[in-house]
Formats: C-alpha cells, sequence, structure tokens
C-alpha cells in the first residue's frame, strides 16, 4: 500500500522539512489545523477508495477507518464529522462514504458522531471534475452549521484530500460557528506531482 511517508506538514499532510510546517501553510494558512493521512491516493489505495465510493463497498470503509485511527494515539478532539455530501449526491450513491468511515472511528474512540451538524447548502460540480485553482471557487459557502461548536475540537472525516479546498470550507464554517480546532482525518492525499 501506498503509505504516507514523512517528513509531512502536521498542517495539510503534503512532503515538509522534518517536523515543519510547509511553506504553502505558513504563507496562505488553512482554516484547518492539521491533516492526517495513512495513505497517498496512488494505486492500490486509490483503486480501494474508488470501489467503496462508486461499487458500494462498504466493508472497505471500516478498513479504511482502522488504518486511520493507526495514526491516532489518543485523539483529542470532542466529536467527529463527516464530510457531508449534497443531497444530489447521497440520492445517487445511496450513502456518504465519509460517513461510512467515520461510523468506526467514532465507535473506537467513544467520541459523537454528528453527521447532521454540518450541511452542504451549495452543489457544485464534482470537485474531482474540476482544475485544482477551479475547486475553491466550486465550494465557496457551500456548506452550513446546525450547532454551536464554541471552543470545540472537531475532526472531519473524508476519504480523500485532493486540493483541501472542500475541507478548508468546512473548516471555515465550523469556525464560524465556535470551533477552535479542526482536524482533517482523510484516508488519503493526494501528493503533488
Amino acid at each position: 500500500m501506498p503509505r504516507l511517508a514523512g517528513p509531512l506538514c502536521p498542517v495539510c499532510a503534503l512532503p515538509a522539512a522534518e517536523g515543519a510546517t510547509c511553506g504553502a501553510c505558513q504563507k496562505s494558512p488553512p482554516h484547518y489545523d492539521a491533516t492526517l493521512a495513512p495513505f497517498s491516493y496512488a494505486f492500490p489505495a486509490a483503486h480501494l477508495i474508488q470501489r467503496l465510493k462508486y461499487r458500494h463497498r462498504l466493508p472497505l470503509a471500516g478498513w479504511l477507518a482502522n488504518e486511520i485511527a493507526l495514526r491516532i494515539a489518543s485523539p483529542k478532539v470532542d466529536c467527529i464529522l463527516p464530510l457531508p455530501l449534497s443531497a444530489q449526491r447521497m440520492q445517487e450513491r445511496g450513502f456518504n462514504q465519509a460517513q461510512e468511515i467515520a461510523r468506526p472511528l467514532a465507535q473506537r474512540f467513544e467520541l459523537p458522531l454528528m453527521p447532521a451538524a454540518c450541511f452542504r447548502v451549495l452543489d457544485g460540480a464534482p470537485q474531482a471534475s474540476l482544475p485544482w485553482k477551479a475547486r475553491q471557487a466550486n465550494v465557496r459557502h457551500a456548506f452550513e452549521c446546525r450547532i454551536d461548536l464554541t471552543g470545540k475540537t472537531v475532526a472531519v472525516v473524508d476519504d480523500v484530500m485532493t486540493t483541501g479546498a472542500t475541507l478548508n470550507e468546512v473548516a471555515r464554517t465550523l469556525k464560524l460557528h465556535g470551533a477552535q480546532r479542526v482536524e482533517n482525518w482523510v484516508a488519503a492525499r493526494t501528493l503533488p506531482g
């Protein structure tokens, strides 16, 4: 499996000097505070994630959750939030892959799973179909939050982090609703190049 190997930026999980925040995160800090990913988005991890997402191989979600959990010694979060899907994508797929990965993580760490705390209000083009630079505009103001998160640390779970635009917009929304810290727990991270 294509495991992410360090040193990695603790904020975005891209290659960086040992223990250092990468130049991109220093220059333009994202709204999220940390990213954890066991795999790079390459074969065979990418193939397994696609099978989960598009072929309904739901048992893979538990395996991916376990791989994420192995990277977490002791979670310092208050709740787990699966990245919300749009109503249209939910209807097309019949499930939210992020929620399927988040559920066993919440059970393992005995943390509240909050799938209804944040929802998608704008349904743009699928991020995977867009060039990297267009992704940020595609998700701007796409999410709303239903609860007060004052002082909370939230783990946002997703299958893949590519540019980070979607996770950044969710983190922005959560912080507008009081979240003190937002961590990304993703199964795979797309590396540049």
